[in-house]
């Protein structure tokens, strides 16, 4: 699977609002629980290690 990094979210700004609300009220370290578990989440749903490995890469880039 190739990494998708061109513009692929259909309604983005409804899904920042959602993620920023997802956020909302907690502690920093519960703000980064809820991340941690998103991360693994959607990574588990791609599925594929050279697929993620380029994200980590991409990521790591800044």
């Amino acid at each position: 699977m190739k990494l998708i990094t061109t513009p692929n979210l259909d309604r983005h700004d409804a899904f920042y609002a959602e993620l920023l609300e997802a956020h909302r009220g907690l502690s920093e370290a519960e703000s980064q629980a809820l991340n941690a578990r998103l991360i693994l989440i959607l990574a588990n749903h791609v599925g594929d290690l050279d697929t993620l490995r380029e994200a980590l890469e991409l990521a790591a880039e800044g």
